[in-house]
C-alpha cells in the first residue's frame, strides 16, 4: 500500500513503481500486469495504467508478446550513465557551489549528517537514500532547471549500483567522506575544489564498480 502525500496519486504511483524497478524489487525480465500492481498497491487500475504509460516511455518497461516485461537499467546502461555524469554533474556542482541557498546549505548539512550516522551502521540502503537526495539537493541548489532534470533521473537510475557499491570494499565509508569535503567545498564557495571532489567521488564509484564485475 502505497503512502498518500500532497502530489497526484498517479505521481505516487509512478514513484513507487519506479523504485521497486530500480531497486530490483521487480527484476528484469518479470512480467508485472495492472491487475497485480493494482493489488500491491492498493488503488485501482487508472493510475497504474498513467504510471506505466510513463516508465514505458522511460525504457524502463516494454510490452511483449506475453504481456509487460520489466527491462530495468543494465549493466551496459551503467557506462554511458557515468560518463554521462562526468560531462554534466561538474558543471552543476560548479554552479551549486556559486549559487545554492543558505537553506539548501543547511539541508546538504543535515543529510551529511546523517549519512556519516548510518554509514557507522553498515546500513547501505539508507546511505543510498540519503545519497540520491544529496545529489538532488546539489542539482536544485545549482539553479538550473535544465540540469536538474537532466541529472537526477540518471542518478535515481543507478540506484541499484550505487547501493551495491556502497556495500562493497568499505565504499559506504569512502562514498560518505567524499559528500563531507564536497558539502565543505560548496559551503565554502569553492566551485574550483568542488569540480575536483565531484569527478574524484564519480571516477572512485565507477571503479568500484568495475571491481564487482560491472563495466
Amino acid at each position: 500500500m502505497i503512502e498518500y502525500r500532497n502530489i497526484s496519486l498517479a505521481d505516487r504511483v509512478y514513484e513507487a513503481l519506479e523504485h521497486n524497478i530500480l531497486c530490483g524489487v521487480y527484476a528484469p525480465g518479470e512480467v508485472i500486469s495492472e491487475a497485480r500492481l493494482s493489488e500491491e498497491l492498493g488503488v485501482s487500475r487508472t493510475p497504474i495504467r498513467e504510471a506505466m504509460s510513463r516508465l514505458s516511455h522511460e525504457k524502463l518497461i516494454k510490452e511483449k508478446h506475453g504481456g509487460t516485461i520489466v527491462v530495468g537499467v543494465s549493466e551496459k546502461d551503467v557506462k554511458d550513465l557515468f560518463e554521462v555524469k562526468r560531462r554534466i554533474e561538474v558543471l552543476a556542482t560548479r554552479k551549486a557551489a556559486k549559487y545554492i541557498s543558505d537553506k539548501k546549505l543547511q539541508r546538504l548539512q543535515d543529510n551529511i549528517e546523517q549519512q556519516e550516522f548510518f554509514a557507522q551502521k553498515g546500513d547501505a540502503y539508507k546511505v543510498r537514500d540519503l545519497d540520491t537526495e544529496f545529489h538532488d539537493i546539489i542539482y536544485q541548489g545549482s539553479g538550473s532547471v535544465t540540469f536538474e532534470t537532466i541529472l537526477s533521473p540518471i542518478h535515481h537510475k543507478m540506484m541499484k549500483f550505487r547501493r551495491l557499491s556502497l556495500e562493497s570494499h568499505d565504499r559506504i565509508y569512502d562514498s560518505v567522506a567524499e559528500h563531507r569535503e564536497l558539502f565543505e567545498a560548496i559551503k565554502d564557495r569553492n566551485p574550483d575544489k568542488a569540480e575536483e571532489i565531484i569527478l574524484l567521488h564519480i571516477e572512485h564509484s565507477y571503479e568500484n564498480l568495475k571491481k564487482e564485475g560491472i563495466e
